[in-house]
């Protein structure tokens, strides 16, 4: 019986990402609860300038009674106990993943706008150190090999097998993480910051090229509503590729930093047999 090969111990991830990684992760979570709450007080979408309840909403979840219904365009899913009627009552989001979790629109927007800036100057500081000390462009932007068709797929085969980097490739990003991790960044959330301004009287009287831009108020809260169901989607995929990774050394390299390199797999595979 041979003892299993223990691989490198590095330091992999620097404090201000990892500051920046939590805060963020606060920042988000917080601001998707608030902000299912405050799309409880009208839960339709719209394209356009304008948007009432007399207008076609392209996203609508209602109920009929006691069932409750999504309806996207013509597409009509029954959502009862889950969006639209749930807990005996007749509300978009349940109380499980809103704040507050009773119905209080100023309230929402309260911890909604708060967190806000939480998420922009983290984000902000986040740029700032990350194109200064050269980590966005040394460790987040994929290189033009990379970005080779043949890769990608590659890659995408080697995720879909559960077969994760090992070794000394488990130092770096690989390419779908930094796709991801980029669009996050430079697409995900300034879209949602553009379009939260966008949805603001003020800030359309302050800055009216805004409405210009995403063609509307509505077409904005559309846009941000989007981009947050997207960026849940990231976090859910992301909790799922780390427990599948490792959890405890994915989660050790987020809070000390240190990191231990998965054995290369042929290490690996001679320690299963």
């Amino acid at each position: 019986m041979t003892q299993r090969a223990t691989g490198e111990l590095v330091y992999r991830t620097h404090w201000p990402v990892r500051l920046w990684h939590w805060t963020n992760a606060l920042a988000v979570f917080v601001m998707l609860m608030s902000g299912l709450m405050i799309f409880n007080a009208h839960p339709h979408l719209y394209w356009g300038a304008f948007g009432a309840n007399p207008d076609p909403a392209w996203l609508e979840i209602g109920n009929r009674g006691p069932h409750g219904f999504l309806r996207i365009g013509s597409l009509v899913i029954t959502t009862t106990g889950v969006l639209g009627f749930s807990g005996g009552k007749a509300i978009a989001f349940p109380a499980l993943v809103t704040i507050p979790s009773s119905y209080n629109l100023a309230a929402a927007r309260q911890w909604h706008f708060f967190f806000a800036w939480v998420l922009v100057l983290g984000g902000l500081a986040f740029w700032l150190y990350g194109f200064v000390s050269r980590h966005i462009q040394r460790d987040l932007l994929p290189t033009p090999r990379q970005l080779r068709a043949s890769h990608l797929w590659a890659d995408i085969k080697a995720h879909a097998r559960l077969r994760f980097p090992t070794g000394d490739d488990a130092r770096h990003y690989n390419p779908l993480q930094k796709i991801a991790y980029v669009a996050v960044v430079f697409v995900l959330i300034p879209l949602v910051v553009l379009t939260g301004l966008t949805m603001s009287p003020n800030m359309d009287a302050a800055w009216p090229w805004l409405l210009d831009i995403f063609g509307g108020r509505q077409s904005a809260r559309s846009i941000h509503f989007l981009c947050a169901m997207a960026l849940a989607a990231f976090i859910a995929i992301h909790l799922v590729m780390v427990v599948l990774a490792g959890p405890l050394n994915e989660l050790r390299a987020m809070v000390t930093g240190w990191y231990r390199l998965p054995p290369p797999r042929s290490t690996q595979t001679e320690d299963a047999e």
